[in-house]
């Protein structure tokens, strides 16, 4: 049998091929979150669900995920962790498979929870990963499979529209119960045994999370760091379709689709933001991303209105796409690698505090967004996005200025 202690010192480093799947897994995984996003519209009509509770789509899939993230995750400091997520995988593809069935609101409503809840099996392979990694790699490796997971979720709204636009939104969900099943035989057969080395028991598991999180400088800060480039990434993707289906633009769901393939590109920043984490250069790395997330949003507001000159900013907007998943998806990694060197014996729990606080900050995103574009129009849109990211840099300069004090202290 394949076993892996719960250790961080290991003769062997995880391999190219490992890596891959991982990267490919997390990324099929965290796509069933985003997949209803596009398809809002023909769900809510096919189940009867009213304009006003439509949102509960979208809404209950994100409960489902921080609740797993605060409840689930912490597991994999508990429990063998291929198990678990096996488990978990087998879960998310019995929902998929309730809400492609689904013909009534309650039914679907109930699927989505579960498939947010299921879902987080994606953050305990991120951990997993980590432990199988030599530590001067180890930030290498995590960026690799962040990699994949972004691009499940840049790619999962996309794919969605244009399955859903070919046969129809069924189609999408019980495709996803498929592709998660085979997900999850994969990861069976190829994943090693990982015991942690814990006695604890999951109460006190639990009420360990506030421990860490009180006793964490480095969670707080880079949670934070995160909840501002991730809420303006929600507010971004969801304000931005709006504003390309307006008659501005008068993009169509498939040009909307193909847009946001485009902006996927930012993903590319990953693997670079670990190699610079790796040579010791986690806080000017940090500070680029911020400004990346600073930048997305003032070049929009540089685009020519005409219409004559519509495509210049059609091409402009596509630039700050880019732009904005560069650095969410740099910070990510930055994160992740700085929080995985406190200790293996806490990593999924640091992990699952982690991502839950700068969900946190992506709800908040999406929702003051939407409501900022309805009320006050683009441009104002645009502003509030620009200040998620500009909050996290003047926060980062308090780092900065602490890091320089320390330097100057004579040894």
């Amino acid at each position: 049998m394949n076993h892996t202690e719960d250790k961080d010192i290991k003769e062997q480093d995880i391999s190219p091929g490992m890596v891959m799947l991982l990267a490919v897994a997390t990324g099929l995984i965290v796509a069933n979150l985003y997949y209803a996003q596009t398809l809002v519209g023909p769900i809510s009509a096919a189940t009867g669900l009213s304009a006003e509770a439509a949102g509960l789509i979208v809404t209950l899939t994100q409960i489902g995920y921080t609740i797993g993230l605060l409840f689930i995750v912490p597991l994999g400091d508990l429990l063998e962790n291929r198990r678990l997520i096996f488990t978990g995988l087998l879960f998310t593809s019995a929902m998929l498979v309730i809400a492609a069935f689904s013909t009534s609101a309650w039914l679907f409503l109930v699927a989505a929870l579960g498939i947010g809840l299921g879902s987080v099996a994606a953050q305990i392979i991120v951990p997993f990963a980590a432990h199988l990694s030599k530590e001067a790699t180890r930030g290498h490796t995590v960026g690799k499979v962040v990699s994949g997971l972004l691009l499940g979720i840049m790619l999962a709204r996309p794919v969605a529209s244009l399955v859903a636009d070919a046969t129809n939104w069924h189609v999408v969900f019980g495709g996803a119960a498929l592709i998660v099943l085979v997900v999850a035989l994969i990861l069976r057969a190829r994943l090693p045994e990982r015991v942690p080395v814990s006695s604890i028991t999951y109460p006190a598991l639990l009420a360990s999370l506030w421990h860490l999180f009180a006793t964490t400088p480095v969670l707080r800060r880079r949670a934070a760091y995160h909840a501002g480039l991730f809420g303006s990434f929600s507010l971004f993707w969801t304000v931005t379709p709006l504003m390309l289906a307006d008659p501005q633009f008068h993009l169509s769901q498939t040009g909307i689709a193909i847009f946001a393939l485009v902006g996927m590109a930012g993903a590319v920043a990953s693997p670079i933001a670990g190699r610079l984490a790796d040579a010791g250069h986690t806080l000017t790395a940090t500070a680029a991303a911020l400004a990346l997330g600073v930048i997305a949003f003032a070049l929009p507001m540089l685009a020519p209105e005409s219409a004559a000159m519509r495509n210049v900013s059609l091409g402009i907007l596509v630039v700050a796409s880019i732009v904005l998943d560069m650095g969410v998806a740099a910070n990510l990694v930055l994160g992740q690698r700085a929080i995985f060197s406190l200790g293996a014996h806490v990593r999924s729990r640091l992990n699952g505090v982690y991502f839950a606080l700068f969900f946190a900050g992506g709800a908040l995103g999406s929702a003051l967004g939407g409501w900022m574009y309805a009320a006050h129009g683009w441009h104002a849109a645009l502003l509030t996005g620009m200040a998620f990211p500009g909050l996290a840099l003047m926060y980062w300069m308090t780092e900065y200025a602490a890091h320089t004090s320390a330097q100057r202290k004579p040894v």
